[in-house]
């Protein structure tokens, strides 16, 4: 790996590099009051927002055929449309497959580093290099004045005592990646009126913990977020803060503030070919060789059975336009933590999907590392697995939320769904 050849870090390789970021972590655990994520504006270049939400299996089906058309590529990063560690399977699923694929890929994060200490040992074996946390206040009380509401673990804190918490996993952050060799650089947001007398004690704070580089990103106007109606920074009063800044840690000023699906040179749009790519991605159609889709039932007749009590799953192809039964295969017994799911993967490896009414992170995360995608709905299996092979979409009315339950063998529910 070539550590000069990521171009957030070198200005230097951002005309000969290009980056792609993976859009697969939708959720965040921090309400900045300058955020408003819209997942569907191509026409808005800013961070938050994408085309589309892609699994791991998807995204990595995204970045071989991007490859194909872009070779300059040195650097996969995560960075949202929500933050990496809010969604920790889904950042490291994906992580783990891009390294084992491209062994000498740059691979970095942007996040908002809450959630980030709890997973620097893991960060560290993948060889993550460069690590980018925005870190807006180092003091509480003006903190207070950026965060609407911090939900760390169980809690939502709001006010000084949200600001405080944050704080305190952000300089846990910093000291655990230095430690372990990772890059880290530090995005200020500045916001007249609010932050930017502060931005130099930031500057400060982060170089005493061995903060690399910092960016002091000047705020942009965002419809429908608290500080929509303040004005952004003039270029001039920018220049002067990173001036100052520049005495305690180094200055970035190339920033493209890209889009958590940008791909290519930093500041490039992304073109049709790659809006096409990027659809074609999220649809969980059949392939040649994984033609079925696999449906956790209690009958045969409806989708309505967790992933995690189903004895069996009903396995279906479409033929000659018509959905047909392949027939019921036997999941691996219960009892065996990781292998369970992953010899389920082994013995379904022809399928491309698995509908179930739920299922926990686990299977969800060792499943989609195998290139088999799970999606949880609840409804008649042809209305479901139906529109699956016919590379629809199951319907939003059909869609339940899944990679929450967790419970596994241990489910005792009645195979209607999770409350």
């Amino acid at each position: 790996m070539e550590f000069a050849n990521h171009p957030c870090f070198n200005a230097e390789a951002r005309h000969r590099v290009a980056r792609i970021h993976l859009p697969v972590a939708p959720n965040c655990n921090v309400q900045c009051n300058f955020c408003n994520r819209r997942f569907d504006c191509v026409n808005e270049s800013r961070p938050g927002v994408c085309s589309t939400i892609l699994k791991p299996a998807q995204a990595i089906a995204y970045l071989e055929s991007v490859m194909e058309k872009v070779d300059n590529i040195a650097v996969v990063g995560i960075a949202g449309p929500g933050d990496p560690f809010a969604n920790p399977v889904e950042t490291l699923t994906t992580m783990e497959i891009v390294r084992e694929k491209y062994p000498d890929m740059l691979l970095c994060l942007a996040t908002n580093g809450l959630g980030l200490p709890d997973y620097v040992d893991r960060l560290a074996k993948l060889k993550i290099s460069h690590v980018t946390i925005t870190v807006n206040a180092v003091d509480p009380e003006i903190g207070a004045k950026i965060y609407s509401w911090v939900r760390y673990g169980s809690h939502v804190y709001r006010g000084i005592s949200g600001a405080r918490v944050l704080l305190e996993r952000q300089t846990e952050s910093i000291r655990l990646l230095k430690a372990a060799g990772i890059a880290v650089k530090i995005n200020t947001v500045v916001i007249p009126g609010i932050n930017d007398g502060h931005v130099v004690s930031v500057a400060q704070y982060a170089s005493s913990l061995g903060a690399d580089v910092q960016n002091c990103i000047p705020l942009m106007n965002v419809e429908g977020s608290a500080f929509a109606a303040i004005e952004p920074p003039d270029p001039g009063s920018t220049q002067a803060l990173r001036f100052e800044s520049g005495k305690y840690l180094p200055q970035l000023s190339h920033c493209a503030r890209c889009r958590a699906d940008a791909v290519g040179l930093l500041g490039a749009q992304n073109g049709a070919e790659i809006e096409r790519l990027l659809s074609a991605a999220a649809v969980t159609r059949p392939l040649a060789d994984r033609p079925y889709v696999a449906v956790a039932s209690r009958e045969g007749l409806f989708v309505n059975q967790h992933l995690g009590e189903a004895t069996g799953l009903w396995v279906f192809e479409m033929e000659g336009g018509e959905m047909k039964l392949v027939g019921r295969r036997p999941t691996p017994a219960p009892g065996t933590g990781d292998s369970r799911w992953e010899d389920l993967g082994d013995q379904f490896s022809d399928c491309f999907a698995i509908l179930a009414s739920g299922f926990g992170n686990s299977p969800e995360a060792i499943l989609s590392s195998r290139g088999i995608n799970l999606v949880a709905a609840e409804c008649l299996i042809a209305d479901g697995a139906g529109a699956l092979l016919e590379g629809r979409e199951v319907p939003r009315v059909y869609r339940r939320a899944g990679g929450s339950c967790g419970k596994g063998s241990a489910c005792g529910g009645t195979g209607m769904g999770c409350a």
